[in-house]
Order: structure tokens, then C-alpha cells, then sequence
């Protein structure tokens, strides 16, 4: 268990990177996303790794929430989009993150970043959102490209994913991701519990 606490604890010190180093490029190029615009929240193809929700289980776990979040995610599809997202609107398009602090990768970055297209120069990945409420600045966005590069999408996924190589493998569906990781949590907590005990005796 030890050492899922302390994997966790390097992943949320990328995370810290990552959202400083994303939301600062957002900011200055004017393309923030709106305060509670939930859209891409309910995507059914977010993807999530292992790792990626391995401090948001530890944080249910720790709360007492990890069974119980378990056994609700064992009865919903796992193509819904986000189960942490809390929809405020009849639509679902204005919400809140309910585990904000403990979001992965994807979330940290989505929005507006980079990445390189199929002759190795860099594309602006953008939400549709964004394209629509800030035109202007988008326009300008991709004017600077090359004087002002954005952050690259897959640097950020290659800084968590070097942290532990098995537990990143695979991309899955963010619910599923989850529940691997409230899985994993759970039976190393029992089988410290049974290490404890057996010290005891």
C-alpha cells in the first residue's frame, strides 16, 4: 500500500505541472474554459489509464467511498462519459467536477493544446466550445503556432506514464479505468492489513 501512496503522490506532483503549464498557455492565448461548461465531461470516449485514477481512488479510499463507488460503477455502462461529473442543467452541458483536485491527465489538458500532425508540425487540438465563444482568439492562436507553440498533449501523457509503465499501459474507458484502480487499491489494502496481522501474532 505504501507504495501505491507514494506513485500517487509523484503522479499528483506531475498533475501540479501539468495544469499550471496548460492553464497558463490557455489563459495567455485567451482560450479558458468557460467557468462551469461541463460538454466535455459527458464525451462517451473519455480515456483514462490505471495510474491516471490511481489518487482519485486513494482519495475514495481514504474517505470510506471506495466500495461504494465500486459497486455503483459495476451497474453503469462504462460509455456514459465522466461518473465523477455532476450535471447542473436539464442538458447536462453546465456541471461541476466533483473530484476536481483529483481529475487525470486528459482532463488537465483538454481544452486547448497541442500535438503533431501527420507531417510532424504542430496542430492545435481545441474544444468546439472554445472555437465558438472565443473566435478571435482562436484565429490568433493559430496564427502564432510556430512563434508561440502550444504544449504538446502527448508530453503531457509521457511525463504521468513514465512514473510506472504496467499501470499506464492501457487506455480504457475512464469508468473501467477507475474501477482498476479502486481494485487495485482495495486488495493491496487487504493484503497489508493481512501482513499487519500476521506481524502481530
Amino acid at each position: 500500500m505504501q507504495r501505491l501512496r507514494e506513485l500517487s503522490r509523484r503522479v499528483e506532483a506531475v498533475y501540479g505541472e501539468i495544469a499550471d503549464t496548460y492553464a497558463r498557455y490557455q489563459q495567455l492565448r485567451g482560450l479558458a474554459c468557460p467557468s462551469g461548461c461541463g460538454n466535455c465531461c459527458q464525451h462517451p470516449s473519455i480515456d483514462a489509464t490505471v495510474l491516471d485514477m490511481l489518487p482519485l481512488a486513494l482519495h475514495l479510499f481514504d474517505q470510506g467511498k471506495a466500495e461504494s463507488t465500486l459497486a455503483q460503477l459495476e451497474v453503469e455502462p462504462a460509455t456514459t462519459g465522466c461518473p465523477m461529473y455532476q450535471p447542473l442543467s436539464f442538458d447536462g452541458s453546465k456541471g461541476q467536477c466533483t473530484v476536481y483536485h483529483q481529475r487525470p491527465t486528459l482532463c488537465r489538458v483538454f481544452g486547448v493544446a497541442g500535438y503533431r500532425d501527420k507531417h510532424g508540425q504542430p496542430s492545435l487540438s481545441a474544444c468546439k466550445v472554445l472555437k465558438q465563444h472565443h473566435p478571435a482568439a482562436y484565429q490568433h492562436t493559430l496564427i502564432a503556432l510556430e512563434s508561440d507553440p502550444p504544449p504538446m498533449l502527448t508530453l503531457a501523457k509521457q511525463q504521468v506514464d513514465q512514473l510506472d509503465y504496467d499501470l499506464s499501459r492501457d487506455n480504457l474507458p475512464i469508468s473501467l479505468a477507475l474501477q482498476k484502480a479502486l481494485l487495485k487499491v482495495l486488495f493491496q489494502a487487504c493484503y497489508s492489513e493481512v501482513d499487519t496481522s500476521q506481524l502481530i501474532a
